[in-house]
Formats: C-alpha cells, structure tokens, sequence
C-alpha cells in the first residue's frame, strides 16, 4: 500500500513539473509573440486615452474599464476563433490576412503622417453623438466606439502574435493567443489607466503640496506642476512612436508574407540590402530593415490613403447627383 502512494505522489509531482514547465513555456510564447504587435500596441496605447478626454475624472477609469472588457470579449470571442477557424479550415490563408492586415496598418500610419503634412484634411471623432442626450448614453457611445476601434487593433493584435506562432500547434497555439489575449489587453488599458490618471495625481500633488507659512509651493508642489506639463508631451512622443512602429510593422509584415503567396521582389531587395551591409553588423543590417520597411509602409500608406480619399469623394458626388 505504501509503495503503491510513494508511486502516486511521485506521478502527482512530476505531472506537476510538466504542467509549471508548460505554463512558462505558454508564458514566454505569449510574451514573445505579443513582442511582434509592439506597433500595435503603443498606437492602441496613444489611441484609447482620447475617448476619455474632456470627461469627469471619476468616470474615467471606469470607461477605461469597460473598454478593456471589450477589447478582451474581442479577442477572445470573435477574432480568435475567426482566425483559428480559418487556419484550420484554409491554413494558406493566413498570409493574406497578414498582408491586408500590414496594409491597414500602413494605411493608418501613412494617414497620419499625410495629416500632419498637410496632405490630407484631419479628421476627428466628437463625443456628443446625436443620441446621446444623457451621462449614461454619452458613455455606452464613447464605450461602444471605442470598442469598435478597438476591434481593428485587436485583430492586427491576434493577427501578427499568431504568425510569431507558425511552430506550434494544437493546445499549445491556442494557449499562448489566449495569454496573448490577456496580457495585452491588461497591459494596454493598465498602461492607459496610469497614463490617464498622471495629470490627477499631478494637480493634486500641486495643491496638496502648498506651504501655508509663506503660501509658496513647495518641491513637491513643483513635481506635481512637472508631471501636468509634462504629460501632454509624453501623450504626443507616444503617438508619433506609435505611427512610425505601425508603419515600420506594417512594411515588413507585407513585404514578408507578399513573398509567401508568390510575390518576392520586395522580399529580394530587402534581401539584399541587408546583405549589402551585413560586414557592419547586427545592428546595422536591423535598422536598413526597419528604415526599408518603414519607407515602403509609407509610400503603401500614402497610396491607399489617397485612394480611399478619391474613391471618398467619388462616393460623396454620385450620392449628391443622386
């Protein structure tokens, strides 16, 4: 009898080594292939704190929140079984999406950078729906939009994570893009939440930090000065890291999987520039392959951008004719 629980405990305690060694292994992969959508993610990061602006700070968080929720049933309801369906059912598939998914992150890039030129008219989401007369709808408006947008990201999101995972498969794929899932969504909103709240903190730091004796602000008055001043700025350094990561992703996930459904000349002279200046070093072949790739993100970008200006105001005329 004793002999028979010293081999059952022994068997508990190695299936439990190959479940914690699972666990990292579903861990590490999903940090790893969340480390591919980094574009993605700081766009998603500079994005999100706009629907909250202009709103009462003690709403914010919980907007934040159910948001967050969103963008996790996102993920975890509609674009992960979508995408698993489809490589399943039509596993070639897989490098199409990716290339209209780069595509539409070359698109978002691009357009913004046109915008900021001066190339293309801005445009700007408002707050004040036509139906929302109340606290209550102005929130489910700004949650459901919100949701919407972030419907987009998350597929890119699951989309390029899901092609960092092309040597796993079964239990072990699924299990990694349900971590990426949720790692991102709690790293993303978490990192919102913090960025949201820096100016409060800031203003109350500045107001509770006043001396009395002489009614002077103190130093940490003036650290709380710093941060409101400062996060405008952090809030602007992340959007433009965010539009060139978009653009420098976007490039090289189009050019990659064009040469995977039969088109390589991008893929060749990519190629070959990296060859070009191998000699130089690691370092040096990975930023000619960012730059290249952020170039042709671009230019793709610009192109798609004034086609859907064109194809736009084409729409516009033949409704007014009509």
């Amino acid at each position: 009898m004793s002999g028979g629980l010293v081999a059952l405990l022994d068997d508990i305690a190695t299936l439990a080594k190959v479940t914690a060694s699972s666990i990292d292994d579903v861990a590490a992969n999903a940090v790893k292939a969340s480390s591919k959508a980094v574009g993605v993610v700081i766009d998603d990061t500079a994005v999100t704190p706009q629907y909250v602006s202009g709103l009462s700070p003690s709403r914010e968080l919980p907007i934040i929140g159910k948001i967050a929720r969103g963008s996790l049933i996102n993920k975890l309801f509609i674009i992960l079984p979508i995408a698993l369906l489809l490589t399943w059912l039509a596993p070639h598939f897989l490098p199409f999406l990716l290339v209209v998914g780069g595509a539409y992150l070359c698109f978002e890039g691009g357009e913004k950078v046109l915008e900021k030129l001066g190339w293309l008219p801005g445009h700007h989401e408002d707050h004040e729906e036509a139906g929302a007369t109340s606290a209550e709808e102005l929130e489910k408006s700004i949650v459901s939009s919100a949701t919407r947008t972030d419907l987009i990201l998350s597929a890119e999101i699951m989309l390029v994570s899901m092609a960092g995972l092309s040597n796993e498969h079964g239990v072990m794929r699924v299990a990694v893009l349900i971590g990426v899932a949720f790692f991102m969504t709690f790293f993303v909103y978490g990192l919102v939440a913090l960025l949201v709240k820096a100016d409060d903190v800031g203003l109350r730091l500045a107001r509770g930090a006043l001396e009395p004796e002489d009614n002077r602000p103190g130093p940490v008055d003036n650290i709380g000065r710093t941060i409101v001043r400062v996060m405008p700025h952090v809030f602007s350094v992340i959007g433009v890291v965010g539009t060139v990561a978009m653009l420098w992703v976007g490039g090289h996930l189009v050019i990659a999987n064009l040469a995977e459904v039969g088109v390589p000349v991008f893929h060749h002279v990519l190629e070959a520039a990296e060859h070009a200046v191998s000699g130089a070093g690691g370092f040096v072949t990975w930023l000619v392959e960012t730059l290249l790739s952020g170039v042709f993100g671009v230019i793709l970008g610009a192109v798609i951008a004034w086609l859907v200006v064109g194809a736009s105001a084409l729409v516009r005329r033949v409704r007014a004719r009509a």
